[in-house]
């Protein structure tokens, strides 16, 4: 069979498309419970033989030039973008994504991703380092050293999706992991693997030798778990939650494994008295729109000065309340399902939380009268304090506390520090030299000024049990990169 064609239910391992071994499992649709695709099933040696695919693809990958590693890379933004809607019909089905978000979020992001690891792929790897004298000595003669600083491939990445957005998340991993001349074993999230085999097809049209790219599935932790710990992979990069991310590191820190970790977060929105309240609310209401709050960027922590506690949760309430929840096909749908029935349980689980804590509950947090799907009304607590479980623990859905506080700057730091996570941070105020003041001050990898935007050439990881790590723009070069020093005597 061609590898140009993704044929339903197959692993791809050294460039053929594979029965798995252990069957198949379903990939249900969040919006209509019904079933999307059959998902293959990989047995753990099904997942070495992908590892040691990529392992023996690696020494001529590797050693390719960087032009020809542009071009596929270039060809394969191309071919997403040629069947963009066709792709985009599928992220949506598997995620419950807004056919917008799948589209523009996903799909489009996807491509721009592949483009820029083109260009990536052509960036200097070399660095002069200033000569050294050096006298005579035990080491040898005296002389004037030179040496250069050489970024080298890693060798084979093992590349964990998450499920929130699978064709933008894989492209993040695997195009500069390409670029750089390493192989990938590819181990997508087990709710919506069939874009990411989708993406496998595109790169075998593209021009990626056999090997280089390998995809392997599993409904169960098996299949991650033999991605990980298979003894030819050199690294592996993880999106997900810091529970399993741990548990990942354990793993690569006994066999010194590299990582890249991007895992779990709890934005902390730090919004002052000064603030343009409608700005921040626009903001801060991303946590409901986008996606469902299933993104670990999501400014879903309010800090919010005391003087404007209510105009702000006012304002969030009314926002929360234009939203329209339901069929995420729908082009006027802002608010789609959650990614499974057992997600929507924990949503629910922590809106229940939170009105035990004390929180008040000023919008949402019900199921919707929906016949078929996992929906959540979007939730805002407020009156919140940062002891309650719904305010530290990542909820990862359409929830969005409010913390006040009375104090200044000194009181909010400490509130948006006080927190096991540590990714992307926001601030809110009129005075810009106030909000770069605070923004040094927090404990994450990333802060937004009276923005959730982001610039993609940024680097881009957390602080704390928030990740290890940096990728985005030249950030993921380096990330996928051995640095190796070349040294000589003039």
């Amino acid at each position: 069979m061609s590898p140009h064609r993704e044929p339903p239910g197959r692993l791809f391992i050294g460039g053929a498309w594979t029965e798995p071994d252990d069957g198949h499992y379903e990939v249900i649709d969040p919006a209509t419970e019904e079933v999307v695709g059959q998902a293959p099933e990989a047995s753990r040696a099904q997942v070495y033989a992908a590892a040691s695919a990529a392992s023996a693809a690696f020494p001529a990958w590797s050693r390719t030039v960087p032009e020809e590693r542009a071009a596929i890379l270039d060809r394969a933004a191309d071919l997403i973008q040629r069947d963009a809607a066709a792709h985009a019909g599928v992220a949506r089905a598997e995620t419950g994504a807004t056919a917008a978000t799948a589209l523009g979020m996903q799909v489009a992001v996807a491509a721009a991703r592949f483009r820029r690891y083109a260009r990536g792929a052509l960036e200097p790897v070399e660095t002069g380092l200033p000569p050294q004298v050096n006298p005579a000595g035990p080491m040898g003669r005296a002389g004037v050293f030179g040496a250069l600083a050489v970024r080298q491939p890693v060798g084979v990445v093992t590349c964990v999706t998450s499920y929130n957005n699978p064709w933008a998340n894989a492209a993040g991993k695997v195009a500069p992991a390409l670029a750089m001349g390493n192989t990938v074993v590819v181990k997508p999230a087990p709710q919506d693997p069939l874009s990411v085999y989708r993406m496998a097809a595109v790169l075998a049209e593209a021009g990626v030798p056999p090997g280089v790219v390998n995809v392997v599935t599993g409904s169960s932790p098996a299949a991650g778990e033999a991605a990980v710990d298979a003894p030819e992979v050199d690294m592996v990069s993880f999106t997900g939650s810091t529970a399993v991310g741990q548990r990942i590191a354990e793993v690569c820190g006994r066999g010194m494994k590299r990582q890249l970790m991007e895992l779990g977060g709890k934005g902390a929105a730090v919004v002052f008295d000064d603030a343009d309240l409608d700005a921040a609310v626009r903001g801060i209401g991303t946590t409901f729109s986008f996606y469902s709050g299933q993104i670990c960027t999501a400014p879903t922590r309010v800090i919010v000065q005391r003087a404007v506690h209510d105009r702000l949760v006012e304002k969030l309430r009314t926002y929360a309340g234009y939203l329209k929840v339901g069929d995420p096909g729908a082009p006027d749908t802002v608010v789609g399902p959650v990614i499974s029935a057992a997600h929507r349980d924990r949503v629910e689980s922590y809106v229940e939380l939170g009105r035990k804590e004390g929180a008040r509950l000023v919008a949402g947090g019900d199921r919707p009268s929906y016949d078929k799907g996992f929906y959540v009304a979007p939730a805002l607590f407020a009156h919140c304090t940062n002891e309650m479980r719904v305010v530290r623990e990542e909820i990862f859905g359409p929830v969005v506390v409010v913390v006040p506080f009375d104090g200044g700057e000194e009181e909010a730091v400490a509130l948006a520090n006080d927190s096991d996570y540590g990714l992307i941070d926001y601030v809110w105020s009129a005075d810009v030299a106030r909000a770069f003041r605070v923004a040094r001050r927090l404990r994450a990898g990333g802060v937004g000024v009276n923005t959730v935007g982001r610039n993609m050439e940024a680097p881009f990881g957390g602080f704390k049990k928030s990740g290890v790590g940096r990728d985005v723009g030249s950030y993921a070069l380096h990330a996928y990169s051995e640095t190796q020093a070349i040294v000589w005597s003039g």
